[in-house]
């Protein structure tokens, strides 16, 4: 039988029962330790849909890569023979003896390296200037940038071919590089990016005594690695991969680049032959650099991303 309290009485705290989940302080009771809410079959399905995603977006260029090693009777083979019975590199040297490969690979190089360099330089200059630097005319600069994007790159290979005709650049480096020196995306990119600088640690320079160029080559371009580094995916991705401008620009054989080169040589049966490992050999030593140039960047380039998508 309990007591009763006395009139007057502060009443105590009742006893806390061992065993029971400790109260929160938003009431309810606490998650036990070590249970993961974000579990269960509903995570479970996501990594399965995202492997089988990855799987059927992969399995062309692993077919590619294996195909590269395999004979010509395991190519032929019917039902399709995924891992090669036999291990060779005859299709490689079989390509190296029928097409002149370091000459076209370093043209790609060439043209890739000075396109992407190119779009760094001028990309992060105009970028720099729509974002940071008050002149007459901004914004419609901006404006014909954003119209830019809009128009199919197609509609322009005419008049850069008669434009690059007139100035006798057909059949020459600089024909092959200039028309894409700057692109209006990577002006877009690298606006948007620097927009994110603060204007006060650029303010604090110029107090300092320096100059807009010190400003952007010391201070802006160390902030932006990240998107300098997309760009530079995007850009040598898209000049390496270019197969219609350098097709129409080029007439002499030794200024080819290698998708070029190997498009000629597929179509040609003197030099293919009809062999599809030959093709495979070639096709997967162009996809080769770019996948060294995307892992070598993956980390600043999924960084400049992520920042990119939250501005």
């Amino acid at each position: 039988m309990s007591a009763t309290s006395a009139p007057g009485a502060v009443p105590t705290a009742p006893e806390k029962k061992s065993g029971g989940p400790l109260p929160s302080r938003s009431g309810g009771s606490r998650r036990p330790a070590g249970k993961d809410r974000s579990g269960g079959p509903g995570r479970v399905l996501v990594y399965v849909l995202l492997s089988v995603g990855l799987l059927v977006m992969s399995a062309p260029f692993l077919w590619m890569a294996v195909s590269a090693f395999k004979t010509q009777q395991d190519l032929t083979a019917s039902p399709p023979v995924w891992l090669p019975t036999e291990w060779t590199l005859d299709n490689f040297r079989n390509l190296l003896d029928k097409l002149d490969l370091p000459l076209y690979f370093m043209n790609s190089v060439i043209v890739a390296v000075l396109v992407t360099v190119s779009n760094l330089v001028f990309c992060s200059m105009l970028g720099y200037a729509l974002a940071k630097l008050n002149f007459a005319g901004r914004n419609k600069i901006f404006g014909l940038v954003l119209g830019a994007l809009m128009v199919p790159g197609n509609l322009m290979l005419l008049p850069l071919f008669v434009l690059m005709s007139k100035l006798q650049l057909i059949d020459s480096y600089a024909g092959l590089v200039l028309p894409f020196a700057a692109g209006a995306f990577g002006v877009f990119l690298m606006r948007q990016f620097m927009q994110s600088i603060p204007d006060e640690l650029l303010e604090a320079a110029r107090m300092d005594g320096a100059g807009e160029w010190y400003i952007f080559w010391r201070i802006v371009m160390p902030l932006v690695k990240p998107a300098l580094a997309t760009l530079s995916i995007f850009t040598f991705l898209g000049s390496w991969n270019n197969f219609v401008w350098p097709l129409i620009a080029t007439n002499d054989p030794d200024k080819y680049t290698l998708p070029v080169a190997l498009a000629t040589f597929a179509t040609d049966p003197n030099k293919a032959g009809g062999s599809n490992g030959v093709l495979m050999a070639g096709s997967f030593l162009i996809v080769l650099p770019v996948l060294v140039v995307f892992i070598a960047l993956q980390r600043h380039f999924t960084q400049g991303i992520a920042t990119a998508g939250m501005k």
